[in-house]
């Protein structure tokens, strides 16, 4: 049985569709749905066999998609976000997870790879180190309906090469907080007219990039020194009086000793926290300049955080909005957990650091779309739950009860509906019958019509 015109799991990839030639877009659009449908590995060779297309003399066609034909990433994580958002973020601010992984990879034709530290096999008292490429991902973090949670959905990832690789090509290297300056920026140009709040971890707490974002209009939450130079806000000038404005005012206390006087006012609240309910904690807030020799000085708010029943370590907390409160600075930045969740999503059930690419240009584009597919997923499962409310949940087991519904459960969904619609199982044989290449051309007619 063949794709029904009006499916909405295929009709989702039309909106792609303008990325790509006519030539090539039939090539592509089989190794999205391939992806999907793969178990295990992400490399052409499987998605050809979960298609049925081993035999295919032409296979060439399929890597060139990646590594050779002319068509934008950018331009398709563009189509995507403003799914995202049509889908997700239709109302109040948008916000966002900003957020690199370390995609484990071996080889010397990889020309952008690097040394990096693994956070995710490294502690406080241990650092490991890994071979791979460094990502910057930016992640719609919005409340799914139909999964009770807030999701972390990636659309734009870029790849973010260490030292090494600039100085080899005799270039200025390009730092990290660079990098997010371009993808903040590239968001905002495509959403001008909403509010946007960034949520990034300790690494992006630099007065240049704090600076820079209030001049934007963007807010950046994320976790401060607990040793900055705060200050209070620089005097008005005297008229008449020589000499160049003054930048600060008079020193205030180090967050480290906010954090163990008596004065310190707390003021206990009911949080949401990270995803499991409500939390009692203590914070303390206010607000400061945060000056450093030689760097723009920057007005903040900061909070600092602490456990009543101490089972947690006290943390501070800076935004670039004077004008949040400490609640919802709080309840925003455990929001960022999710980006943590995505990417390990992504490497359980898409294959994620499976990819096999060694051309340079196939490397920029397969690990953010396989990071994207994450979305278009979510997006697919979006809309199928649409059509039939109710029909998603949560698959569980005698030993493993659920109760809300996880990314494994949406992408067996739409495998289910995919195979189902496309898919023919024989009434003769017990063995299940491969998808033929006419199926797949006849596919192409049909998607011209989906919606």
């Amino acid at each position: 049985m063949l794709f029904h015109p009006s499916s909405e799991s295929v009709g989702l990839l039309q909106t792609f569709a303008p990325l790509f030639s006519g030539r090539v877009w039939p090539y592509a659009q089989e190794l999205l749905l391939g992806a999907i449908l793969a178990p295990g590995k992400r490399t052409v060779s499987s998605i050809l066999r979960v298609l049925g297309l081993s035999t295919v003399i032409q296979f060439q066609n399929y890597h060139r998609v990646l590594n050779r034909a002319q068509w934008s990433a950018r331009v398709g994580a563009r189509l995507l976000f403003d799914e995202l958002v049509l889908a997700f973020g239709q109302s109040g601010p948008l916000v966002f997870g900003l957020d690199e992984t370390i995609e484990r990879r071996w080889g010397r034709r990889i020309a952008a790879r690097g040394i990096y530290r693994d956070a995710a096999r490294s502690s406080k008292a241990v650092t490991n180190k890994t071979s791979g490429l460094r990502w910057l991902s930016v992640q719609l973090l919005a409340q799914v309906p139909w999964a009770q949670r807030i999701w972390g959905l990636p659309f734009l990832s870029v790849l973010a090469p260490s030292s090494g690789y600039y100085k080899k090509r005799g270039r200025q290297p390009k730092k990290l907080i660079d990098r997010a300056k371009q993808v903040i920026l590239q968001v905002k140009r495509w959403a001008p007219h909403r509010t946007l709040i960034f949520l990034a971890d300790s690494s992006y707490a630099a007065l240049e990039l704090l600076a820079w974002c209030q001049r934007l209009m963007v807010t950046l939450i994320a976790p401060m020194r607990m040793d900055a130079n705060l200050f209070d806000p620089a005097p008005k000038p005297v008229k008449g009086k020589a000499g160049r404005p003054r930048l600060k005012g008079r020193a205030q206390p180090k967050l480290s000793a906010r954090l163990k006087s008596a004065k310190t006012k707390w003021q206990r609240l009911w949080v949401d926290w990270y995803g499991k309910g409500k939390r009692k904690v203590e914070v303390a807030t206010g607000i400061a300049i945060w000056y450093h020799s030689g760097k723009v000085p920057v007005p903040i708010r900061w909070v600092l955080v602490r456990d009543p029943l101490g089972e947690f370590e006290s943390r501070a907390l800076l935004s670039t909005n004077l004008k949040l409160s400490a609640r919802e600075i709080v309840e925003l930045y455990t929001r960022r957990w999710q980006v943590e969740v995505t990417f390990e999503e992504t490497r359980a059930h898409l294959g994620f650091e499976t990819q096999r690419q060694w051309n340079d240009q196939a490397i920029q584009r397969a690990t953010p779309v396989l990071l994207g597919l994450f979305s278009l997923v979510t997006l697919m499962a979006h809309r199928l739950q649409q059509r039939a409310p109710g029909s998603l949940r949560p698959r569980g087991a005698a030993w493993y009860p659920k109760n809300k519904i996880s990314f494994s459960d949406a992408l067996g969904y739409v495998r289910a509906h995919i195979w189902k619609e496309g898919f023919c199982m024989s009434a003769q044989k017990g063995d299940s019958q491969k998808l033929s290449k006419g199926w797949l051309d006849h596919l192409a007619d049909l998607l011209c019509y989906a919606q």
